[in-house]
């Protein structure tokens, strides 16, 4: 016996700013409504493009009752008329059509700002986008998409991971799902250094992090790796300047609890963690005059200097000899 489909909540209310999770939630929606017509169609327009002659014919059952996802977006810019006018079709809903209206949750208007709540009072089903900003979100956001692919990851594989790819959470996401394809789905720090091997960030990131911490033949080793695969010198005198700016603003900040400290000094509390650790190595004096280094590079890498390779690892020898300063 054919069991038949479910029928797709009618009503959908998208709050939020991140991008990634609003794209989801408007293809989820979507997938639900093809689950009972194979045959639907997505269709977006802008709520400040619409008028509400257009949004009526949008929302109207076609004559052959094919399904349909109409997604009205960045509704935060929403006017009174095409307000009411969502509101008076979220009432009665039409068989077939499945509205979603993402919303930033903010807006100027009275209508914009009221629209979310009244939108929960019609019934709609509610997904939260929120924009990830806080770093444990961040972590959070890596162990589920691991595990939504199918694999496992320890802390210092988020980490790592995080540190390797940034903040951006499509990378973060494409980056969790090859990795657990590519490690057999057990996903640690190595793993992730190995994928992520040859990126030229992450070679100028290993590049950095050895110079500050002392590791003179690591340091040398990774810069001469990094030359050879093409990496453009900019980008490793950039991953040292933020290492060394990094260093020096966490041990001017003194000592703390990083989770209170970072929004003071606009950073993640793992990003202060190491920097702390890393601090332990240096002298006032020698922070000071690796930060003259950096700026002199940066000059050096773009055009002043006859020869960037020499360049760079002139700086990493002078940063390594500055944190034997005290």
């Amino acid at each position: 016996m054919t069991v038949p489909a479910a029928t797709p909540a009618p009503l959908h209310l998208v709050l939020g700013e991140e991008e990634l999770l609003i794209e989801r939630a408007v293809r989820a929606a979507l997938a639900s409504a093809r689950l009972a017509d194979p045959t639907a169609d997505l269709t977006r327009m802008r709520v400040s493009e619409l008028t509400a002659p257009a949004l009526a014919e949008l929302v109207s059952p076609s004559l052959f009752s094919e399904g349909r996802v109409i997604a009205l977006e960045a509704a935060q810019e929403v006017s009174q008329e095409i307000a009411d006018a969502v509101l008076s079709y979220a009432a009665q809903p039409a068989d077939g059509i499945v509205l979603v209206v993402v919303h930033s949750g903010g807006g100027r208007s009275k209508a914009a700002k009221a629209l979310p709540a009244a939108l929960r009072k019609a019934g709609a089903e509610v997904t939260e986008c929120a924009k990830i900003t806080r770093p444990a979100d961040r972590e959070a956001f890596v162990r589920h998409e691991v595990r939504t692919a199918g694999g496992r990851i320890d802390a210092a594989g988020v980490l790592a991971l995080i540190d390797a790819v940034g903040s951006d959470l499509r990378e973060l996401a494409s980056a969790a799902a090859q990795l657990v394809a590519d490690s057999g789905g057990n996903v640690d720090e190595d793993a992730v250094r190995q994928y992520h091997r040859g990126r030229a960030d992450v070679t100028g990131f290993v590049v950095a992090e050895k110079a500050v911490g002392g590791d003179r033949a690591a340091a040398l080793e990774s810069m001469r790796w990094a030359m050879q695969i093409g990496v453009p010198h900019v980008l490793v005198a950039d991953a040292l300047a933020d290492a060394v700016r990094t260093i020096a603003r966490v041990a001017g900040a003194g000592r703390g609890n990083p989770n209170q400290m970072a929004g003071e000094l606009g950073m993640p509390p793992w990003k202060i963690r190491k920097a702390q650790g890393q601090a332990r190595g240096w002298g006032q004096d020698g922070l000071a005059e690796a930060m003259r280094v950096v700026a002199r590079l940066n000059a050096e890498v773009k055009g002043a200097a006859a020869s960037p390779d020499y360049a760079l690892e002139r700086a990493i020898m002078d940063v390594l000899a500055a944190r034997e300063r005290r």
